[in-house]
């Protein structure tokens, strides 16, 4: 497609005719033209707000943009209302492609009953390879919603499903071929599906009921950088036993192939949360078939310390995710 706006003709074909999940709470949705959305409130609820961009794979990136910006309203204690998409696409993108990340985007959208409310659509010079960002608009009820910063020294910390689920799909899937050439396929095939998982929503109402004090989806940086944030948001210290952190071990054998660290990869799907009876609640979230971890506990002071057995290191504030480090052929290649 040439670079600039994507015509109006493409634009009704491939992208708004995808968009079909609708919410009462949306007044002004996407249109050509439109530069805005709006939405109705209740007077007892808080409009809350997300952005992320996907950036890191172009492997169902649709699916992606969507889950990683419904998790960070959810981890808020916020149910998703809409999205707004800003989508960059360089010069060699057909329409073909683009119709195909609306599907996925529209698919997901479906799925958690969240409205594409509008967005901006180009192709640009600027990129080489498809960029997402999206917007996301959620509501929650006056005086319940919750911060990342909100865990109080004492309190138990939860893990939940297990770190890694995003990155490990990611790289089983970008590079499927060299895994191949080490595991078999069965242990490939299990860690591309591993997206299943990566929607947060069904743990964070769990919590949200459950009264907890702090939440956090895991994200870029892993779980040491997850970890920290919450605790330099919350002013706490951490005391956290390693072995206890719920990990598969497909991701321990994709990452040993990459020579990258588990904890610190990009785990979309995994939730972080403080609260007081943190084995009630994962007794509650195993109920509902979600897996689920107490790894520790919040402490006084500023001290955040990683358990492993009679070993102790300290947590550091998160640099760039593993996923980054194998971009380049070469490493690949003297993985092979």
């Amino acid at each position: 497609m040439k670079v600039g706006k994507v015509p109006e003709n493409v634009l009704k074909r491939s992208v708004f005719k995808q968009i079909r999940t609708k919410r009462e709470e949306v007044v002004l949705g996407a249109g050509v033209g439109e530069d805005c959305a709006a939405i109705r409130l209740a007077p007892d609820e808080t409009f809350v707000i997300s952005t992320d961009p996907i950036t890191g794979t172009v492997k169902d990136i649709g699916s992606l943009s969507v889950h990683v910006t419904a998790n960070d309203l959810a981890s808020a204690g916020a149910e998703p209302v809409g999205i707004m998409l800003t989508v960059l696409l360089p010069e060699d993108t057909y329409e073909s492609d683009l119709k195909e990340m609306m599907e996925q985007v529209e698919e997901t959208c479906a799925q958690l009953n969240i409205q594409v409310m509008g967005g901006h659509t180009e192709i640009t010079k600027a990129v080489n390879q498809p960029i997402i960002s999206v917007a996301g608009v959620g509501k929650v009820r006056n005086g319940k919603m919750i911060s990342t910063g909100g865990a109080r020294p004492g309190q138990d910390i939860v893990v939940t499903k297990w770190i890694g689920l995003e990155g490990t799909s990611i790289l089983a899937k970008e590079h499927e071929e060299a895994l191949l050439t080490k595991y078999p396929k069965f242990l490939v095939e299990t860690a591309k599906n591993f997206d299943q998982y990566i929607s947060v929503m069904k743990e964070a109402a769990a919590a949200v009921k459950s009264g907890v004090s702090a939440m956090h989806d895991v994200t870029e940086g892993g779980i040491y950088g997850a970890l920290w944030e919450m605790a330099e948001a919350s002013g706490v210290g951490l005391e956290i036993d390693l072995k206890k952190i719920p990990i598969r071990q497909e991701t321990v054998e994709v990452c040993e192939f990459f020579n990258l660290n588990p904890y610190c990869l990009i785990s979309s799907g995994s939730m972080l949360i403080a609260c007081d009876n943190g084995h009630d609640l994962v007794r509650e979230l195993e109920r509902q078939g979600i897996h689920a971890a107490v790894v520790g506990k919040t402490t006084r002071g500023k001290d955040r310390v990683v358990v492993n057995e009679d070993e102790r290191r300290f947590l550091e504030p998160p640099k760039a995710d593993e996923i980054y480090n194998v971009n380049s052929e070469e490493r690949l290649e003297k993985q092979i």
